[in-house]
């Protein structure tokens, strides 16, 4: 499959969507330069071009398997992970002390996002890695991360995260695996953990598992949970591999697609594992690296939108039918529809994804209260929005095709399939959508309020130029803070009934801000237009999502259980 790292997108949103110069004019990033940031994002284009792309369609034929206990990767996955490793990009945001890059996460998320849309199987490995990295950094022992951290970093060993059991998914409280004091400074951790990501591999090296489990006196639901670090093999002190621990990948789940990234039923026996932080502190710990993961998981859906939108393009401008100037689908109004809207949906949660970034950047960098209030408040817009997206391009990229697109030696399928599981991992979007209208507006709606007023401010600069669009986001704006004080004065459980249809219209007014931020940017040129098209075709979406969003919880609960069997 073609595929080109969109690296003049990212750095048109960087300089003139989100304001990175803020981020390089800190100490703490004060050596990410233009200059150099420019270089990264090329260098790492290329890796996705020439390394990445090429194993997409592969992994999805010829998938990941278990042989004798041993999982077998796909043809050219080892290969190609040990370029990622090898040009440092497990470690772009990690700390120097360790080998990291020390890179901002903003441009560790736009490098990850390009890499999802290259091969979005192999791209899971390094993000299972960097979250554990995050979580080793934030809560381990100096001993722990003297020993565990270079491996991760320089990809000799990978990482995973291991929280899910048969019966404990988003109620992680539920888990069973039981973790028991050795008297060593070591415990034993027993139970088994399914939807392990890239729980195994053969690539060499080590495999780093974090587990939560529950010590004898941890009391039951979440407060009782520990979090431990339990290796593959037991290295020594100095890092050298040693026995194999207790533990096994039991089978390997098949997927509607991923094929390529295993999957792993784990089971512990008895394994030896260290704590990670506090004795019950495990999910305080965990939801270090699952926060981060969210604005990674959103990436996903992006990366993989990137790809099914070029995909689809690509078929357009070849695929000959009817009578048009080119001779092609593409000048066909509805196919150019369908274009414009996937390209218009990618830019906008792009800029979501990256001021997102952006804000933890600056929380990381300042210290800054406000910044890490504004980065918690996206964190659920983007994972929702940009997974959404990467479904709803990925779909639109099957119709592109046509009957070809139901055809799977097309690849066009392999694009949804591929990103349908991002809107269910790492906290479904309901979840998400609740936490956005719960916790996040536990402030009664004042982070929110701060963003409707700068994005109102924005819009009056921008009258001159731009009235309509401008009188466009204005409505959507003032309508969103009229839903949002609706929400803040209900109950929770009024406020979950509409609570994705109300991260749904933030998401499009927050798409709208950015467009025109573009359209000022690029006065009369390509960009202007796309934020034209967003502004009369797909911002007018809010309105519906709010008129449900306000709706309450009387009508979805109208049927009764029985009622809804019959």
């Amino acid at each position: 499959m073609t595929f080109r790292a969109a690296t003049a997108e990212y750095e048109f949103i960087l300089k003139s969507i989100i304001g990175f110069d803020q981020i390089s004019e800190t100490e703490r990033f004060g050596e990410a330069t233009p200059d150099l940031v420019s270089a990264i994002l090329g260098e790492a284009g290329r890796l996705c071009d020439d390394v990445m792309a090429p194993l997409q369609r592969g992994s999805d034929l010829e998938g990941a398997r278990l042989e004798n206990g041993v999982v077998r990767t796909s043809p050219g996955f080892a290969d190609g992970f040990k370029a990622i490793a090898e040009g440092g990009w497990v470690g772009m945001n990690a700390a120097p002390e360790h080998g990291g890059m020390g890179l901002p996460l903003t441009v560790a998320t736009a490098v990850n996002e390009m890499m999802a849309g290259a091969c979005l199987s192999l791209q899971l490995a390094p993000l299972m890695s960097q979250g554990q990295i995050e979580a080793l950094e934030a809560h381990a022992s100096d001993a722990l991360k003297a020993l565990y951290l270079p491996k991760l970093i320089s990809g000799e060993w990978t990482g995973t995260m291991n929280l899910t059991e048969p019966q404990a998914g988003s109620d992680v409280g539920a888990l069973t695996s039981k973790a028991e004091d050795n008297g060593d400074g070591t415990y034993a951790i027993s139970g088994q953990k399914i939807f392990i990501s890239w729980g195994d591999n053969d690539f060499g090296g080590n495999v780093v598992h974090l587990v939560l489990a529950r010590l004898p006196d941890g009391v039951p639901g979440t407060k009782g949970i520990s979090l431990f670090v339990v290796p593959k093999y037991i290295p020594d002190e100095d890092g050298n591999l040693g026995r194999a621990n207790d533990l096994k990948v039991v089978s390997l789940e098949h997927k509607m697609g991923l094929h390529g990234s295993p999957t792993c039923v784990m089971q512990y026996e008895g394994a030896t594992g260290w704590l990670v932080g506090k004795e019950h502190g495990g999910m305080a710990a965990m939801f270090t690296m699952m926060n981060n993961a969210r604005l990674g998981v959103g990436g996903q859906g992006i990366g993989a939108a990137e790809g099914a939108y070029q995909h689809a393009l690509n078929y357009a401008l070849e695929r000959k039918q009817g009578r048009t100037p080119s001779g092609t689908i593409v000048d066909h109004a509805d196919v150019r529809r369908m274009l414009m809207e996937m390209k218009a949906d990618l830019f906008a949660s792009r800029a979501i994804m990256l001021a997102n970034a952006h804000a933890l950047d600056m929380a990381q960098a300042t210290g800054d209260a406000d910044w890490k209030t504004r980065a918690a408040f996206y964190t659920p817009i983007t994972k929702v929005f940009g997974t959404e997206v990467g479904m709803r391009v990925a779909e639109t990229g099957v119709q592109v095709h046509g009957g070809m697109g139901f055809i799977e030696e097309s690849g066009a399928a392999q694009y949804y399939r591929d990103v349908r599981v991002t809107a269910i991992y790492e906290g479904t979007n309901g979840i998400q959508s609740m936490d956005l209208v719960g916790r996040k507006m536990m402030d009664g709606g004042e982070m929110a309020g701060r963003l409707m007023d700068e994005i109102e401010k924005f819009a009056e600069h921008s009258r001159a130029r731009n009235p309509n669009m401008t009188d466009a986001l204005w409505s959507a704006c003032e309508a969103l803070r009229d839903a949002t004080d609706w929400m803040v004065s209900q109950d929770m459980g009024e406020r979950f009934a509409g609570s994705l249809d109300f991260l749904r219209a933030f998401a499009r007014v927050l798409g709208g801000y950015y467009h025109l931020k573009a359209a000022q940017a690029d006065p009369g040129g390509p960009r202007e237009k796309l934020a034209r098209f967003y502004m009369t075709r797909m911002l007018p979406q809010y309105a519906a999502h709010l008129a449900a969003a306000t709706a309450g919880s009387e009508n979805v609960f109208a049927l009764s259980i029985d009622e809804l069997a019959n």
